[in-house]
């Protein structure tokens, strides 16, 4: 394979344009549309070096061979859940602990072996992510009681930020983001919140918690897939507005985040043209500008009526818009 394609494929990854199985989809589509491999020097002078066929089958063992890491992946942690949950209270202590960490040391193993063989990267990452979740809670079952469930988030997300740095794979992402969000409930819950606060209250502590989660995903669609951090700092926007919604006199704080939120992803849109940017966009919107507005203005028809008028405005711009933009182009 060229080296220039290679570079750019690896340019593309880092961007988020691409995610590193699609790059490698590339780089064994464009091996097999040229049949040859480089063939080695010839040993004497008047020799032609043969050429090398890919064989049509390397894709397809490729494939399968992840497809099969995915579902082994899959069934270990369906067994440990399965055990868990139909002998939790008959598991003594130590058994417990042992299930957990035996579940996450052989995801967390394997995934480090096929990191270091530089081999399935992206279930590698996959089964990676698994694992630090299995090793928080094998911690938070260790630990027991609030210290338990806090130093378990710590633990899982100590790993995953191991792993975002290790490896490249989108499925390490939404893993820290699920730990995130774990860890901004259970700090809400047991560190944050006195005993004599109310849940409302506690809700407004949990949506800036999820405002720092944007933060922190955005800050890594810098650096890793841009498009799945971006799009999960979208859905920790969306969790800050529910929160908000809950918290007493809320509304207006949930409107704004609910807007902040999809506004950053749609001028994302316009200039990468993701799709997951519109849709995770304008699924926010969906949800929160009717309820806010229903709670400040609590009047159903004045709020249905308000957003007709307002679809009606931004679709009459747009075909404006794209009435001058033919002009233009003529």
């Amino acid at each position: 394979m060229p080296s220039r394609l290679d570079d750019e494929l690896t340019r593309l990854v880092s961007a988020g344009v691409l995610r590193p199985h699609q790059a490698q989809s590339l780089r064994t589509a464009a091996e097999a549309d040229s049949g040859t491999r480089t063939p080695p020097p010839a040993r004497t002078g008047g020799e032609q070096p043969k050429t090398v066929r890919t064989p049509p089958t390397a894709a397809h063992s490729s494939a399968l061979t992840e497809v099969l890491g995915y579902i082994g992946g899959a069934l270990l942690l369906g067994a440990v859940a399965l055990l868990t949950l139909a002998n939790w209270g008959e598991m003594g202590r130590a058994a417990r602990i042992s299930t957990g960490t035996s579940a996450a040391v052989i995801l967390l193993g394997t995934a480090m072996l096929l990191a270091l063989l530089r081999r399935r990267e992206q279930l590698s990452s996959a089964l990676a992510s698994l694992g630090c979740c299995v090793a928080g809670f094998a911690t938070y079952v260790a630990i027991e009681g609030e210290t338990g469930r806090v130093v378990g988030v710590a633990v899982a997300l100590a790993l995953a930020v191991l792993g975002v740095w290790w490896l490249a794979g989108s499925s390490l992402l939404v893993a820290t983001f699920a730990i995130l969000a774990v860890g901004v409930l259970v700090i809400t819950a047991d560190v944050l919140t006195p005993d004599t606060s109310t849940t409302t209250n506690s809700a407004g502590i949990a949506g800036t918690g999820f405002i720092l989660v944007a933060f922190v995903m955005a800050m890594l669609g810098l650096v890793r897939d841009q498009v799945t951090a971006w799009s999960l700092a979208g859905a920790a926007m969306f969790s800050s507005s529910i929160c908000w919604l809950v918290q007493e006199r809320g509304e207006v704080m949930a409107l704004a985040v609910g807007t902040a939120g999809p506004a950053a992803l749609l001028v994302a849109y316009g200039r990468r043209h993701a799709s997951a940017y519109a849709v995770v966009g304008c699924s926010i919107l969906l949800v929160i500008w009717p309820i806010s507005l229903y709670q400040l203005t609590d009047n159903v028809a004045g709020v249905a009526i308000g957003l007709v008028v307002a679809s009606t405005a931004l679709l009459v711009a747009v075909l404006l818009l794209t009435r001058r933009q033919r002009r233009l182009v003529e």
